[in-house]
C-alpha cells in the first residue's frame, strides 16, 4: 500500500501553485493548451471505455514478445551522435557527447495504481538500466504512468547527474528522493544551454496527471535540440495543432524528428494524433527524417497494434516524408544512412 501511494508521486503545495501561478501558461488552478482541448469522456463513458481497455484485447498486442537488441557499450559509447529506442517513448540520445535518457518508462506495466496490468510487450526491459552508461541528463515530456515510472527513477537514480523536467513536474521526483538542486524545471519555449546543445522546451497538446486531483498540475511538452551539427525535435505526446508549424518558424527546419503515433482513439482524438496528423506534423516542422514513437510498447488505445506503424508508413510515403523505424534497442548512427527492414511483419 505504501509503495502504491508513493506511485502517485507529490501533492502541489500552495507554495508550488504560488510559483506556478508566475506561468502565463496556468490559468485559473491548472495549466492549459494553446488551444481549446477536450477528450469526449465523462462518468458515464468511462466504465465502458475501461472494460474495452482491459478486456477487448484481440490484436492489440503481439502474440510473441517484441525482443530488444542488447545494449552494446563499445558501439555507442563512441563520440558520434547516436539513439537507441526502446519501445514507446524511451530513448537513449548520444548527442554531443553527452548521453541523454528521456522518459525512461523500463516498467513492464504501464498501470502501476489501475486494477489490472498493462503489460509491456517486451520483457527483461528493467535489467537494461544497469547495462547503460553513466546518464549526463534525464529529460522527462511529462508525468504519466507510460513516461514517468517510479520504480525506473529509483533504479536510475545513481546514474543520473542532472534532470530536466516541465514546469511543475520536479515535485515528484523530490518526493522520490531526488536532490532538487539537480533538478531544472522548464516552461513552453525555454531555452537552456548543455554544453554545445541549445534545448528548448516546446509545447504539445495533452495534459498531465497521475491521480484525479493532480489534473493539469505540471506542464507536459517536446523538446528541440540545437547542436552544432544538426536540429533534432521530439514532439512529445498530443494531438495535432498549429504549433507544429510555429515550432519550424521560430527554430527552423528539422533535421530529425521523434514524432508520437500511437495510443490514439476517437475519444481523446484532441489529445492523441492519428498517425496521418503525425506524419503533416512532421512536414509542419519540415522534419528532412522522421521516426514514429510512442507504439510498440503497451496497449493503452483500443487499436492494434501495427495500426499505427502501417497508417504511418502508407500515408508518409504518398506524402513524400521521409523515415525510418528502427528495432528496439538497435543504435541509429545519426551521421550514417539508415535502413529499415519492416521488422514489425514478423510478429503477429
Amino acid at each position: 500500500m505504501k509503495k502504491l501511494i508513493k506511485q502517485f508521486g507529490a501533492s502541489l503545495s500552495p507554495q508550488e501553485k504560488k510559483r506556478l501561478a508566475l506561468s502565463k501558461h496556468w490559468k485559473e488552478g491548472k495549466f492549459e493548451n494553446l488551444e481549446t482541448t477536450t477528450m469526449d469522456i465523462n462518468p458515464r463513458t468511462l466504465p465502458g471505455l475501461l472494460k474495452k481497455q482491459f478486456t477487448n484485447t484481440e490484436g492489440r498486442e503481439p502474440k510473441q514478445n517484441l525482443p530488444i537488441a542488447p545494449f552494446q557499450a563499445e558501439l555507442f559509447n563512441t563520440n558520434s551522435d547516436k539513439f537507441i529506442w526502446y519501445g514507446h517513448a524511451l530513448l537513449l540520445l548520444k548527442l554531443e557527447n553527452l548521453n541523454i535518457l528521456i522518459d525512461p518508462m523500463f516498467g513492464e506495466d504501464a498501470s502501476p495504481i489501475a486494477p489490472m496490468q498493462t503489460k509491456r510487450f517486451s520483457t527483461g526491459s528493467m535489467a537494461i538500466i544497469e547495462q547503460l552508461p553513466e546518464i549526463d541528463y534525464l529529460l522527462l515530456t511529462h508525468d504519466h504512468y507510460d513516461h514517468l515510472d517510479l520504480d525506473s527513477i529509483m533504479q536510475l537514480q545513481s546514474k543520473v547527474k542532472n534532470y530536466i523536467v516541465p514546469l511543475g513536474l520536479s515535485r515528484h521526483l523530490v518526493a522520490w528522493g531526488i536532490a532538487k538542486e539537480l533538478i531544472s524545471e522548464m516552461d513552453w519555449w525555454d531555452t537552456i544551454t548543455i554544453k554545445d546543445i541549445q534545448l528548448s522546451f516546446t509545447p504539445s497538446r495533452h495534459f498531465s496527471g497521475r491521480g484525479i486531483t493532480d489534473r493539469a498540475k505540471s506542464l507536459w511538452g517536446g523538446y528541440l535540440f540545437k547542436t552544432p551539427k544538426r536540429t533534432l525535435y521530439l514532439s512529445g505526446d498530443g494531438g495535432y495543432g498549429p504549433h507544429f508549424k510555429e515550432i519550424e518558424q521560430l527554430y527552423g527546419a528539422v533535421d530529425f524528428a521523434f514524432v508520437e503515433c500511437g495510443q490514439y482513439n476517437q475519444e481523446w482524438h484532441q489529445i492523441h494524433m492519428y498517425p496521418e496528423e503525425s506524419v503533416q506534423a512532421m512536414l509542419d516542422v519540415k522534419a528532412k527524417l522522421a521516426m514514429p514513437i510512442h507504439w510498440a510498447g503497451f496497449k493503452l488505445a483500443m487499436h492494434h497494434w501495427k495500426d499505427p506503424i502501417l497508417r504511418f508508413s502508407k500515408e508518409a510515403n504518398e506524402k513524400q516524408q521521409e523515415f525510418i523505424i528502427p528495432r528496439i534497442g538497435q543504435i541509429v548512427e545519426l551521421d550514417e544512412s539508415f535502413s529499415s527492414d519492416s521488422w514489425w511483419e514478423s510478429y503477429e
